[in-house]
């Protein structure tokens, strides 16, 4: 679609067998009671809705989809290959977008989400406004990868995966690059309980990684520095790890060295990505999960984000106001990364614990983490408030607690610069 404002003005269910690439200066207005519904393409499955842009790694820019009614119907993108025109290694949603400019979904509506593609996926972009969004399925809602200044707001979600993914590093067929994520607000958004879920309402993923060098050992979804280049290992997650004596030195797409194939991820070369200057604002957390939010390393045969003896980043100024703990979460916040500052500005808790640990891999180096806790209201005892393991540390201060006398316990290497509640240190 080549550009201007196109309405879809008569209400009805449109089947759409291929995918619609979108130009520049692109707004789509969908009408009530109208529906996009996919079917499959007899060439071969890719999106519902990309950017043209997104095969040259050009950037578009003024895009918009307003009232979309999505109906998935069973049907996903085919696996990520060189031979697959229609697909890009990485890039994994029914409504993508890979270097975007200026974008805005609104309005949209999706109640079958399949257990494979995210909904909508935005990686490598600058301004992206999400509102007013109702997802729900079996996997991410909205899956953010490296990026600029976003906004994801009014959304209600009831997902199995994660309502919201913040993935500057991912697994290789998660993310077509990598690079930090900033300057985001995430706004007026529900996690509604269901019968089941793996993840957390939000995921917030950082990775490191090393220059290739001659017998190094790798596994799925390892990164390395090479020519000028970062390439990835694009295999099965099976566990396997294999010994590297060839660097990889080819341009584009994949090739197989030493029995494995390397894929090349991005030509711009960095070394680290995570997560800066994030607000989370009125989040209420329906849902039962293990863990409301994590910020985190990755390590398992998906993806070790952490590769050892990297230099691990340092994912900063996370700020969380009226966060609103209404399911069974037994830590609200969880973190195996290094982490600046984390800031709880007037927020609803229950018996939950704020954690760190160490990803227990070699070379990973931990600051201390900033903790402040002000206007809090616990709707029961906590027993456990934080909760620092395995060389982690933390200073905090707990001011302007709304509980009248709360008494509750830490653990770990936690400096209490100030507190209006009696800490007990287990």
């Amino acid at each position: 679609m080549g550009g201007g404002d196109i309405y879809i003005s008569e209400p009805g269910i449109y089947d759409l067998s291929d995918q619609v690439l979108l130009d520049d200066n692109t707004a789509l207005y969908f009408c009530a009671g109208s529906y996009i519904r996919r079917q499959n393409c007899p060439d071969g499955n890719g999106f519902v809705f990309i950017n043209r842009g997104a095969y040259t790694r050009t950037y578009n820019k003024n895009i918009k989809i307003c009232g979309l009614k999505l109906i998935c119907n069973g049907i996903v993108s085919d696996a990520p290959s060189d031979k697959r025109p229609k697909t890009i290694i990485g890039l994994n949603g029914h409504l993508c977008f890979f270097y975007i400019k200026n974008l805005i979904i609104e309005d949209l509506e999706c109640l079958d989400l399949p257990a494979k593609d995210f909904c909508i996926h935005i990686c490598t972009f600058q301004n992206a406004v999400v509102e007013r969004v109702r997802i729900e399925g079996k996997k991410d809602a909205v899956h953010f990868g490296r990026g600029d200044k976003f906004v994801v707001r009014h959304g209600i979600f009831k997902t199995f995966d994660d309502p919201i993914a913040l993935n500057a590093h991912d697994y290789v067929t998660s993310n077509p690059e990598m690079g930090w994520i900033e300057n985001g607000l995430i706004e007026d958004c529900y996690d509604l309980n269901d019968t089941d879920t793996v993840g957390f309402f939000c995921r917030i993923l950082a990775g490191s990684w090393v220059d290739w060098y001659e017998g190094m050992q790798v596994q799925r979804s390892d990164t390395v520095v090479s020519n000028g280049r970062l390439y990835r290992v694009f295999m099965p997650p099976d566990g396997r790890i294999f010994t590297s004596l060839t660097q990889p030195t080819h341009e584009w797409g994949e090739q197989e060295y030493d029995g494995f194939v390397w894929a090349v991820v991005q030509n711009d070369v960095m070394y680290n990505c995570g997560c800066r200057n994030l607000h989370f604002k009125d989040i209420y957390l329906q849902k039962n999960r293990p863990t409301g939010l994590y910020i985190l390393f990755d390590k398992d045969n998906w993806s070790r984000s952490y590769y050892p003896n990297s230099k691990a980043p340092v994912q900063e100024n996370i700020t969380f106001e009226n966060l609103v703990v209404e399911g069974d979460i037994k830590s609200v916040v969880m973190s195996n990364t290094p982490v600046d500052n984390l800031r709880f500005v007037n927020c609803t808790l229950k018996n939950n614990t704020i954690r760190f640990a160490n990803i227990g891999t070699e070379g990973a180096v931990y600051p201390k983490t900033n903790i402040l806790l002000n206007g809090t209201y616990f709707k029961e005892n906590v027993d456990l408030l934080l909760d620092c393991k395995d060389g982690t540390s933390a200073n905090t201060v707990i001011a302007n607690t709304m509980n009248e006398s709360l008494e509750t316990c830490i653990t770990g290497d936690i400096n209490i610069k100030a507190a209006d509640i009696k800490i007990n240190k287990a």
